[in-house]
C-alpha cells in the first residue's frame, strides 16, 4: 500500500497470521509528530515539589549527577521481595502508551497515570420515546459484569472533550455522495465540544490518514475535500488502523470513531471479527456508523457489519433513506457524544484473571419508564486490543 505523500507515520502489525501486512497512512501534520515526541520526554517537577522528599516515588526523582556516588547506587528503599534493586514497585512500573507517562494535564497540573484495576464505561440513556435522558444520578444505575453486580466507584455526567476519528469511504461508489458527507461531518464537528481533537481517514482499497489530530475546521475540511473516489472498500482495515492510531496518539480519555460508508467491505485483509476484537479493550472507542446503503438486498451483509461494530462498542448504526438525512444524523451523533454518563467500577473478578467479560448496565429512576442504556457489551480483561499490542 502506498502513502499519499510518501511519508509514513508508522507500520501496523496485525496478528501473527497477518504479520507481513501493514497499513499505509499519509501524514499531513508534521507538528503532530513533534507533539508525540515531546510527550514521552521527561516532564520537570512542579516548583512546589521537593525533589528530596522521601515520599516522592522513585520514578519522579531527578537523576543524580553522573559522577556522584548516588549515580551508581541503586535505590533499594522500596524494592519488593523478588525484584532486582532499582526496579519500580509493580504498581508504579510504567506501561507503554498513556499509562505510566509523566505528563502535564489540561490545566498544567502534574499527572502520573498508573494502571488501576478499574473499568470505565461511557453510557448513553434514552427513554421509551428514544429521547436522551441526562439527569440521572449514580444510584439510578446498576452495573453487571458476567452477571454479577459491581460497585460503582466513580460517576459523572459532563461534556468532556473527546478524541474522534472520522472514517469516510472514498471508494468509487461514493463519488456523488462526498459533498453531502463532507458537509455533514463538518457540521458534526461544529456541534461538538470545541476542545475535541479530530483526525480524518479516507479509505478505499487502503486507509489513508489525511489529517492527524486537530481542532481546526479548516484543516478537517481540506482533508475531507481530498476526494479520490476509486477502488473498493477496505472498511475493516480502516477501523483497525484508526483504532490503533487512537490507542497510540489520542490525548483524551474518551474516544470515538465515526464511520461513513455506502457499501459492503470487499477489500480488507482482516475480517469483521478481527476489527471488532481490535476495539474491545477497556478503553476502546465507541463506534457510530452511517450506512448510505439504499434498498438493495445485497447490502444486508454491510448493514449487519455496521450494526455489529456499533452495538458491540455502545454506539449507534444509522441508515439514512437519502443524503438529506445524513446531516441531521451527524448532529444527532454530536448530541449523543456530549450527553453521556461516565461510569467507573472495580471488577469483583480482578482484571489479572484475564478473559472476556460481558458488561450490562441498567437504569431505573422515578418518573421514567423503559429506560435503555447503551454501552459497550464487554471487554478483554488484563489485555490490550490487538492494535495496542503493536505499539
Amino acid at each position: 500500500m502506498h502513502l499519499r505523500n510518501k511519508s509514513a507515520i508508522g507500520v501496523l502489525g496485525i496478528l501473527p497470521l497477518l504479520a507481513m501486512m501493514s497499513f499505509s497512512w499519509a501524514q499531513s501534520q508534521p507538528e503532530a509528530q513533534t507533539a508525540q515526541t515531546q510527550k514521552v520526554q521527561a516532564t520537570p517537577l512542579p516548583s512546589d515539589v521537593d525533589p528530596a522528599d522521601p515520599a516522592l516515588p522513585v520514578w519522579a526523582r531527578p537523576a543524580a549527577p553522573p559522577h556522584s556516588p548516588a549515580a551508581n547506587k541503586p535505590d533499594t528503599s522500596s524494592t519488593p521481595a523478588g525484584s532486582k534493586p532499582g526496579d519500580l514497585p509493580p504498581d508504579l512500573r510504567p506501561e507503554v502508551g498513556p499509562l505510566g507517562e509523566v505528563t502535564k494535564g489540561d490545566k498544567g497540573q502534574f499527572v502520573y497515570r498508573t494502571r488501576v484495576d478499574e473499568v470505565t464505561l461511557q453510557a448513553t440513556v434514552i427513554d421509551g420515546k428514544r429521547r436522551l435522558v441526562t439527569d440521572l444520578g449514580r444510584g439510578d444505575f446498576t452495573v453487571y459484569e458476567d452477571g454479577q453486580v459491581q460497585q460503582i466507584t466513580s460517576f459523572r455526567r459532563e461534556d468532556i472533550p473527546v478524541s474522534i476519528g472520522i472514517l469516510v469511504d472514498n471508494s468509487g461508489s461514493m463519488r456523488t455522495k462526498r459533498n453531502a458527507v463532507t458537509r455533514a461531518v463538518v457540521n458534526l464537528v461544529k456541534a461538538s465540544n470545541p476542545n475535541d481533537e479530530v483526525f480524518v481517514v479516507n479509505f478505499n482499497d487502503e486507509p489513508y490518514l489525511d489529517q492527524d489530530f486537530t481542532n481546526s475546521i479548516r484543516l478537517m475540511q481540506e482533508a475531507l475535500d481530498r476526494v479520490d473516489t476509486r477502488g473498493g472498500t477496505a472498511l475493516y482495515d480502516a477501523v483497525y488502523a484508526s483504532s490503533d492510531h487512537l490507542s497510540k496518539a489520542a490525548k483524551k480519555e474518551k474516544k470515538v470513531l465515526l464511520v461513513v460508508t455506502d457499501g459492503e467491505d470487499n477489500e480488507s485483509r482482516m475480517s469483521l471479527e478481527q476489527a471488532i476484537r481490535a476495539v474491545q479493550d477497556e478503553n476502546g472507542p465507541t463506534i457510530y456508523t452511517i450506512g448510505i446503503l439504499g434498498d438493495e438486498g445485497h447490502q444486508r451483509r454491510a448493514k449487519r457489519a455496521l450494526e455489529s461494530l456499533s452495538v458491540q462498542t455502545g454506539g449507534v448504526a444509522f441508515f439514512p433513506r437519502n443524503l438529506d438525512e445524513v446531516d441531521e444524523i451527524s448532529k444527532e451523533v454530536a448530541r449523543d457524544i456530549r450527553n453521556q454518563y461516565t461510569i467507573t467500577y472495580k471488577p469483583t473478578n480482578p482484571r489479572s484473571a484475564g478473559g472476556y467479560r460481558t458488561v450490562r448496565v441498567i437504569a431505573h429512576a422515578p418518573g421514567y419508564r423503559d429506560l435503555q442504556v447503551r454501552t459497550r457489551s464487554g471487554y478483554f480483561a488484563n489485555d490490550q486490543s490487538t492494535a495496542a499490542k503493536n505499539r
